[in-house]
């Protein structure tokens, strides 16, 4: 399959703005989102959403949420809350248990926390949405940009595409991250992923 330039697309779709729009960014941690609030505040009026059933244990959970606000009351952005909802993400990937790092289970996971993130984009009148996945070098912005494109048509609401890693993105979130002082975790967030950490 054809690799797209979701970097460029988004500055296309950016370029388009008439006016500030009302974007909702999901976000997976605080130090993803640092590289993409800094990309996208000067075009957009941004809010974030900690929505991230996968991450495990609960007192992870909680550690990387508490970080996030933290970072989020230093620039003023606002933050709309969401409840935690492990359940949801372990029935839907309990038969992807044996999936290898970035297989089936990353695909499910990602499209759990993108349709949420869209409805809530939707439900409360926000223009458009989008994620940090994107940041990490460890994931498939392609994956991630088609999975959230889908969910866009089919709820209505405009996904916008991104690459954030581009451009020494994700150097940049490491940098802003031990600016702010925040704490990064070593592991994507679900115990799969832990336990695979826990190996290498």
């Amino acid at each position: 399959m054809e690799r797209i330039n979701y970097d460029k697309m988004m500055m296309e779709e950016i370029s388009k703005i008439d006016g500030r729009k009302k974007l909702l960014l999901h976000s997976c941690c605080g130090p993803c989102s640092t590289t993409c609030i800094e990309r996208l505040k000067d075009y957009f009026d941004v809010t974030v959403i900690y929505y991230n059933p996968n991450i495990e244990p609960r007192e992870e959970y909680e550690k990387r949420k508490s970080e996030q606000l933290r970072y989020l009351g230093y620039l003023g952005i606002p933050y709309l809350d969401c409840d935690y909802d492990n359940e949801e993400f372990r029935e839907k990937t309990k038969c992807l248990s044996k999936e290898k790092e970035g297989g089936k289970r990353c695909s499910v996971c990602f499209g759990i926390r993108l349709k949420y993130t869209a409805r809530m984009a939707r439900d409360n009148n926000f223009d458009m949405f989008t994620t940090t996945l994107t940041v990490s070098p460890h994931k498939d912005s392609q994956i991630i940009n088609r999975i959230g494109i889908k969910i866009g048509d089919i709820l209505g609401i405009k996904y916008l595409p991104s690459d954030f890693k581009k451009n020494e993105g994700y150097k940049r979130s490491i940098e802003l991250a031990s600016n702010y002082d925040l704490y990064r975790q070593n592991y994507c967030g679900c115990l799969y992923s832990r336990r695979k950490n826990d190996e290498e």
